[in-house]
Order: structure tokens, then sequence, then C-alpha cells
């Protein structure tokens, strides 16, 4: 899996602070700086002033500023398994990559089930591996070579399958449906800090699947840099709590 950063708004926090602040003033924002806008917020600069308004907006729970700014990602290489739970979340903008009109005719069966075209979960090769729902702990090298081999002989088999019924005359939006739901995709996604922060409580929970978690936290890294503030106080006050942001 590789996330990317394409664009983003440029000063979200300040994008942020000035849409809260529109909502108290009389003046209109529009015809003043970003200094007089914050002037009466408590802090020393403009960057302290910033740390006060975002912190007392999430502690209140004023969460409709963080819509404004808006970041957008390239994923590429998540399953397909992957790219559905992650479409649930309908405020969050997606374009994936078509497997009607994107066929995969020039994949070596004998290397999908070593990652090429098939995403494969830590649990094959990891034999101390506990996941959600597991029935029993951790098992012996052979079984875990056994899982290693029914894996690869079941996405090879998949794999040779969709490429015979291309070789057939099948439209690719047909073979693909004997494709595994662990086939690869690439996606672009948009979303806002407020969303962001919805999907982390969600997807980046301890509960979470390992593939969506982990995009989660690679979004949430670049986020960290995007918009400082906002996911500092998130990550201190706000992540791991019992009730979590609605979108």
């Amino acid at each position: 899996m590789e996330v990317k950063l394409l664009k983003a708004t440029e000063d979200p926090e300040e994008v942020i602070c000035t849409g809260a602040r529109n909502d108290y003033m009389s003046d209109f924002v529009g015809d003043q700086s970003f200094e007089e806008i914050m002037e009466s917020v408590e802090g020393d600069d403009i960057e302290e002033k910033k740390a006060t308004l975002i912190g007392h907006l999430l502690s209140h729970g004023h969460f409709g500023p963080f819509e404004h700014p808006k970041a957008v990602f390239a994923v590429k290489g998540i399953s397909r398994s992957c790219m559905a739970q992650i479409t649930r979340h309908r405020h969050v903008s997606f374009d994936v990559q078509s497997m009607r009109y994107v066929s995969f005719d020039d994949i070596d069966p004998d290397e999908v089930g070593d990652g090429e075209m098939i995403v494969m979960p830590p649990s094959i090769n990891d034999p101390d591996w506990i996941g959600r729902n597991q029935k029993g702990g951790a098992v012996d090298e052979e079984t875990v070579e056994k899982r290693r081999e029914v894996f690869k002989d079941s996405v090879t088999e998949s794999v040779e399958s969709y490429q015979e019924l291309l070789d057939l005359g099948v439209p690719p939006e047909d073979a693909r449906f004997v494709l595994p739901i662990g086939t690869k995709v690439n996606m672009v996604m948009s979303m806002n800090p407020r969303m962001l922060m919805h999907i982390a409580d969600m997807r980046a929970a301890a509960d979470a699947q390992w593939e969506i978690r982990e995009m989660t936290e690679t979004v949430l890294d670049f986020a960290e840099e995007w918009c400082p503030l906002t996911f500092k106080y998130y990550n201190e006050n706000m992540r791991n709590r019992k009730n979590r942001l609605a979108p």
C-alpha cells in the first residue's frame, strides 16, 4: 500500500478559524486581515491564538468550521475489501480504479500469491497473528506453510480463470466476478478535517481491520503536518475516547 497527498487547502487552520470567527463578529471577515479577525482571541501571537480557538472549537463540539478545508489523497494497492470499508463513509469523495475498463491480463499467475495483484493478509504468514473473531490462537510453522499454500493456490486459480475468460471474449466487467476480494485497486479520495477525525475514530481503532487501520494511520500522518494544531489536539484529547465523532 502507498498513500500520497495530492493537493490540500493552503493555510487550512486559518480557514477554520476565519469560518469560526465569522459566527460571532458583526464585521464582515472578507474585509479584514486574519490578524484583525483573531484580535480578541487569547494568545501572545497568531499561532497561540489559533491553538486557543481550535482547542475551544473541538472541546465544545463546534465541528462545522473543520469542514471548510479539504485534502486529496491517492491510495495505491489496497484490497477491494478495504475499498468497500472506506467507501461506506458517504461524506468522502472517491474515484476508484475501474475493473470494467482496466483489465489485468498481463499478470504472471505464478506471482499473484506473492502480493503482485492480490493483497496478502499478514495472518497468512504470521503464526502469532490474532485477529478479530479469530478461532484459536498462535499456530506452528507447518500450519503457516499450509495457509500459504491454500492462499496461493486459491488466488492463482482465480487469476488464471479471469485471464482465460478474457481470452474467451468475456468483457472485463464480467470476467472480474471470479477475482477474489483481495484484488488490489487504486483510489483517489478527498475529505475535510472533520470527516478525517470521524474516520480515525472508526478506522484507526484497535478493533478495525489491519489494512484500513494502516491506511488511516498513514493519512493521519499527513494530516498532522497539514493541520498540526487540529490533529495535535485530536491526538492528545480525542483519540480512543468512548464517544466517536459523528460524520
